[in-house]
Parts: structure tokens; C-alpha cells; sequence
């Protein structure tokens, strides 16, 4: 959603490495969008901040980490 990219606007730098309140991993995929050469690297950014931690387990859900796991597997099954 590029009209969350305002929100990384500075008037002291060229952008600045966070955003608004809402938005959140939606700026922070805007940010990193800005030094990735899309047309030879493909990427993605996982929001591990948000969905970390569950107060009613008690604990982190490691949601984050398993998906770049099972990725990060699947990615050498493939060799």
C-alpha cells in the first residue's frame, strides 16, 4: 500500500526508518523496498514484532521464525 510511504517522510533526512502508528509492517516493507533492486532480487518482509507474542499461552508463537524456517528448508529441498 503505497500511501503508507508519507508516513516515512523527514525534513531532516532523506527518509526516516520508521512510520505511523498504524501501518506498521506495511512502512517498514515500504522502507526496506527503497535499497532492494527489484527487478534482480526477490524479497519479502516478515513482520515478526506483531504476532510474537501470545499473552494468553503465555509465551512467543514463534510465527515468525517457523514460517522463515520452513522457507528457508524448502529452499534447499529444492537443490
Amino acid at each position: 500500500e503505497d500511501s503508507y510511504f508519507d508516513g516515512l517522510k523527514s525534513p531532516v533526512a532523506d527518509m526516516k526508518n520508521t512510520g505511523p502508528r498504524y501501518g506498521g509492517s506495511i512502512t517498514a516493507a515500504l522502507f526496506l523496498k527503497e535499497f532492494i533492486s527489484h527487478d534482480k532480487i526477490p524479497w519479502a518482509h516478515i513482520d515478526m514484532a506483531g504476532p510474537v507474542w501470545d499473552d494468553a499461552q503465555g509465551g512467543a508463537t514463534g510465527w515468525g521464525a517457523r514460517t522463515l524456517a520452513h522457507w528457508a528448508m524448502a529452499q534447499g529441498a529444492k537443490k
